[in-house]
């Protein structure tokens, strides 16, 4: 995540960097540094962030497991914690998860593959028409 994404973010939840900071346990400070590109947006920040915004209005409604869209195969998704808890709209927010055929335990390195995704995209597109 970059820091005018975060901004995207920020604003999609009406949030002032100050509110933000409170409701990700952080400070105003590094709110603010993070969108000024000062300071890289931390993994805890990012999932936190992430998930707020997947939890407002209309886009946790959206049913799209990713086993059904990556056509994953029994054995494979049997394995997968996403597929096990039964939530596969949140598979990008959990470690672990089996994406082409491998887990993955790296943050960092998932994203990479979670904004790829149809999943992940279909959830987040909102940002790119602001």
């Amino acid at each position: 995540m970059d820091n005018s994404e975060f901004i995207q973010f920020r604003n999609y939840l009406g949030k002032t960097q100050i509110q933000l900071a409170h409701l990700l346990g952080t400070s105003p400070r590094t709110i603010q540094s993070v969108e000024q590109g000062w300071r890289n947006i931390s993994i805890s920040l990012e999932r936190q962030l992430l998930l707020l915004v997947f939890s407002k209005g209309s886009l946790r409604q959206k049913n799209r497991d990713c086993w059904k869209i990556q056509k994953c195969p029994r054995k494979i998704k049997r394995n997968c914690p996403a597929w096990e808890f039964k939530i596969g709209n949140l598979c990008w927010f959990i470690n672990g998860t089996i994406c082409h055929g491998q887990i993955q335990q790296n943050w960092r390195e998932k994203m990479k593959l979670c904004r790829q995704c149809e999943v992940f995209t279909s959830l987040f597109s909102f940002t790119k028409d602001d």
